[in-house]
């Protein structure tokens, strides 16, 4: 038998990038799996197709986990369609960066509200929906939540808050049989880092650099260790942040 068989998880932020393959490697599994996107439906479309076509079961739900009657709406739907909710992994996020001076409240507001408030209350829905076996609750948070670098103060504190709710809530929630972790990648090629320049770059070279496994990661780094982490082979980790950054910490 599979290690997530008869499970339905829910990951935000699922259409592309990390989520994707969150998604995909919790199908092959066994878990029965909620594909959520904000806008791109066509890239949850298609995430739905390659896990049905390995043989797995998966549906796309669209909600802003920014807002908390979305929320209500992703779990409502979710129960619906497949009867119950074991595992939520909050991948949504958002990143933007800039220095001190340009700081604005809207930049302020935009991540936080996806970022923190989004994960908080996704979290305090899927606990209503978790039976009494429990759940398992996966964050994914950044390495920058631990080294915060210049031009990404308030991305790195999102992140740090991320970590904060996850060592909190292990704690307040453990008596439920409900465990709570973070994945803290570092530098994941994604179409994220296509689009912003960031492949290629510089930027990307002195990373590789200062990594010990000598390359920045990709997507299925992080997909098969929030695997790890949802079945019960994890059955006694909750409250742990977990970097997967290649030693580059």
């Amino acid at each position: 038998m599979k290690k997530l068989t008869n499970k339905v998880a829910v990951v935000t932020g699922a259409s592309k990038g990390i989520g994707a393959s969150i998604a995909q490697h919790l199908a092959a599994e066994g878990a029965k799996v909620v594909v959520n996107y904000a806008s791109s439906k066509e890239g949850a479309d298609k995430v739905v197709v390659n896990i049905k076509s390995d043989g797995g079961e998966a549906i796309a739900i669209q909600a802003d986990v920014s807002k908390q009657s979305d929320i209500q709406r992703l779990f409502e739907e979710t129960k619906a369609q497949f009867g119950r909710v074991d595992i939520l992994v909050n991948n949504a996020g958002i990143y933007e960066f800039s220095p001190l001076e340009q700081i604005t409240p809207a930049h302020f507001s935009k991540q936080f509200n996806l970022n923190v408030f989004g994960l908080l209350f996704t979290m305090q829905k899927a606990t209503e929906y978790f039976d009494e076996n429990g759940g398992n609750i996966i964050n994914i948070s950044s390495v920058v939540s631990k080294t915060p670098f210049p031009g990404a103060s308030v991305y790195s504190a999102t992140k740090a808050a991320v970590d904060a709710f996850t060592i909190a809530l292990s704690k307040e929630l453990g008596n439920k049989k409900i465990r709570v972790n973070s994945v803290l990648p570092g530098m994941i090629e994604t179409e994220g880092t296509h689009a912003a320049g960031i492949t290629g770059s510089d930027m990307e070279k002195q990373m590789e650099a200062q990594t010990p496994l000598g390359r920045i990661g990709i997507p299925s780094d992080i997909g098969k260790v929030v695997t790890f982490l949802a079945s019960e082979d994890a059955g006694w980790i909750t409250g742990d942040t977990i970097v997967v950054s290649g030693g580059n910490i």
